[in-house]
């Protein structure tokens, strides 16, 4: 468990008058770069300002906090647009009130010097994956921009040792690299990868990650006291990049080491400084994507579970 709401916590000890709401905010993996406005939200005071206690866990199942939250066991969960229209059609009464990165993260890389320059080399070739069903729709979608389809190579799972298979020379290509991580663990490795974007293959484009809350509690003031406060810290962050990086590792220096440093920066740019706005058409777009690849099935109306508190 991560905790940090260490100011917080001292500024009420301090005296009664700050009556503060404690949030449990339910991440979506082990803490990293991808968390960076939350951290600099707290260090900088943002939910202090606002009366807010923040708490950030790390989950030790990524699966299950949208599942805690929409059983009232937490306030906000970080979670993927993807999996958010999944959640929806299962019926978790959930409902998406936030961003946090605005675009996707994923991507099939390959390395520089191998044999694939283009998506078209793929042809007769092992990819390789970690998660089924997505994944496997992305590729799919990315192939057939291509005139080709999943019949045209050969899919392995590689249990998220995505660089180390793709080094190893076990697989041409892999899907779901986050292209902020393992291009960076591929050059650390001394080779150079190759990223090939869903968005510009034929996918629409979605954003990676976002905040949910339990359905009940989406109009609450609180929740958009907290996106406001995640939105003040990501535009001095944006403003100040090298101040907010310092600050960041100052808060986690755990995660002072290459990889997470070139994550941080190539991250930056991609969080959203305004959490609040929700593109509906792209929203819809995506909910399309995930119907045509068979991903989801009898999927409610957008409003029941995603809303923008603007």
């Amino acid at each position: 468990m991560f905790r940090y709401a260490l100011a917080a916590a001292l500024a009420l000890a301090a005296g009664p008058a700050l009556a503060q709401d404690h949030l449990r905010v339910l991440a979506d993996w082990y803490i990293n770069p991808d968390h960076a406005p939350i951290i600099l939200a707290e260090a900088r005071g943002e939910f202090g300002k606002r009366d807010l206690e923040v708490e950030l866990i790390a989950p030790a199942d990524p699966a299950a906090p949208p599942r805690l939250v929409a059983a009232g066991e937490g306030d906000i969960a970080i979670t993927y647009q993807p999996s958010l229209y999944q959640q929806a059609a299962e019926g978790l009464p959930v409902m998406r009130i936030g961003t946090l990165v605005g675009s996707p993260l994923n991507a099939l890389v390959a390395l520089e010097d191998g044999p694939v320059k283009s998506l078209k080399d793929l042809k007769g070739l092992t990819v390789g994956y970690s998660v089924g069903g997505f994944e496997d729709a992305l590729l799919g979608r990315m192939l057939h921009s291509e005139g080709m389809s999943l019949d045209d190579v050969t899919l392995v799972n590689v249990n998220f040792a995505l660089t180390q298979a793709l080094l190893s020379g076990r697989v041409a290509a892999v899907i779901g690299a986050f292209r902020n991580f393992e291009l960076t663990q591929i050059a650390i490795e001394g080779k150079t990868g190759k990223a090939f974007l869903p968005e510009e293959h034929g996918v629409p484009s979605y954003e990676e990650l976002i905040f949910i809350t339990h359905r009940d509690k989406a109009d609450d003031p609180v929740m958009r006291r907290f996106l406001e406060a995640i939105g003040a810290a990501t535009q001095w962050a944006k403003e100040n990049p090298d101040k907010a990086k310092t600050l960041f590792f100052a808060e986690e220096p755990d995660l002072d080491d290459r990889l997470n440093n070139a994550a941080f920066e190539d991250t930056l740019p991609l969080f959203v400084s305004d959490p609040l706005v929700l593109d509906r058409e792209a929203y819809t777009a995506f909910a399309e994507f995930m119907t045509d690849a068979g991903l989801v099935k009898d999927l409610p109306a957008l409003d029941t579970y995603a809303t923008s508190l603007q």
